[in-house]
């Protein structure tokens, strides 16, 4: 699948859709709701980035759930109790913030610069997810 610009998206979809992902689904949640009450249809683009940012949310708190159930056991056994405090440890290359740190940060900088340049960002199984279920493929 590539990603496209498309010529016709206007700003205030690009807008909500970059500010979507920087909320964790917040803003386009609210879009949605406003667009409910006023009757009217979202764009496609705008539809795939907000489900998308949506589904990303419940999905990065599902992982997070799973991690602390993981740490609480790892912490037990002696020699595997360092493993969850070398993954979170805070590394100077990346300003402070730890590998997870880094990634999650990264992942959302790339969905919010793309959404906002206009292209549908690309995230293996999950944007496959969500064409399924707006109609897009």
């Amino acid at each position: 699948m590539s990603q496209y610009n498309s010529e016709n998206i206007s700003l205030t979809d690009r807008i909500i859709s970059s500010a979507s992902y920087f909320t964790a689904g917040g803003a386009g949640f609210i879009w949605i709701i406003i667009v409910a009450v006023m009757r009217k249809r979202m764009s496609s683009f705008l539809m795939y980035h907000v489900f998308q940012s949506i589904f990303l949310s419940i999905l990065y708190f599902v992982i997070v759930q799973l991690c602390k159930f993981t740490y609480i056991i790892l912490y037990r056994i002696p020699l595997l109790n360092a493993i969850p405090y070398y993954i979170n440890m805070p590394i100077p290359m990346f300003f402070g913030y730890s590998i997870v740190q880094a990634f999650t940060y990264t992942i959302m900088l790339y969905l919010g610069i793309t959404s906002f340049i206009g292209l549908y960002s690309y995230i293996p199984w999950v944007s496959d997810i969500i064409n399924q279920n707006t109609g897009r493929k």
